[in-house]
């Protein structure tokens, strides 16, 4: 089952796939952590700028890893309602975990940008790229405040997603690209030889990479 060596040859195969948005200057926006080496490959071949963009998964307050929503920066928060329902907890049961989701992403915007401009999104083409969707809880965070933002295209480009989830996030973007689609998914990690969780500092080091390698994706965004 593991296709990739790791994150960088998973965003060297997904690429080419992406060739044709090249013409367009499209802004590549990495979810951090894992999915900014996978859209650091990306923003190399397509010649394009770098960016993230900050979502961070709810979990059920006695188990922070089942995750029933996200918050995602632009102040958009989605909750499953059904999966909520299911475990008979309440949106105002939620509250807490999604003020402490809430300062996360503006502590974790501040990490990554360092106080840099959000970059503009309107009537751009921006690229969204993962390592990996397994339910597309913040996915669907991350589509959604993007679209807020008015740009004219968004792509969802991963290198590996489970086969229910991509039906259902194929409709809420204008493209979904991916190297493989398999009806088990099990678990990502599963689909790299490494998965070594990424560290904020290579974060920082791939994105202050991108910006003398591509240019600052915030001053691109205001030539366009």
């Amino acid at each position: 089952m593991r296709q990739f060596k790791n994150r960088i040859e998973a965003g060297r195969q997904l690429a080419p796939l992406l060739k044709g948005y090249a013409a367009q200057n499209p802004l590549i926006v990495g979810l951090p952590r894992g999915g900014v080496p996978v859209a650091y490959e990306v923003a190399r071949a397509l010649g394009a700028p770098l960016d993230v963009w900050i979502v961070r998964k709810i979990g059920v307050p006695w188990h922070p890893e089942l995750g029933v929503g996200a918050v995602a920066e632009g102040g958009y928060t989605y909750l499953n309602r059904d999966i909520l329902n299911n475990i008979q907890l309440s949106e105002a049961d939620m509250a807490d975990a999604v003020e402490l989701k809430r300062r996360e992403v503006a502590e974790r915007v501040e990490l990554f940008r360092g106080g840099r401009e959000r970059p503009s999104l309107r009537g751009r083409t921006v690229i969204v790229v993962d390592d990996g969707i397994a339910t597309g809880g913040t996915v669907h965070a991350t589509i959604t405040s993007i679209r807020a933002e008015g740009p004219k295209t968004v792509v969802l480009a991963v290198p590996v997603v489970a086969a229910d989830v991509a039906r259902v996030l194929e409709h809420e973007v204008d493209q979904l690209v991916s190297l493989h689609a398999p009806r088990d998914l099990y678990a990502i990690g599963l689909w790299y030889q490494d998965f070594t969780q990424v560290s904020d500092d290579e974060v920082l080091r791939l994105l202050a990479r991108a910006r003398h390698e591509l240019g600052d994706a915030s001053v691109a965004s205001m030539t366009t």
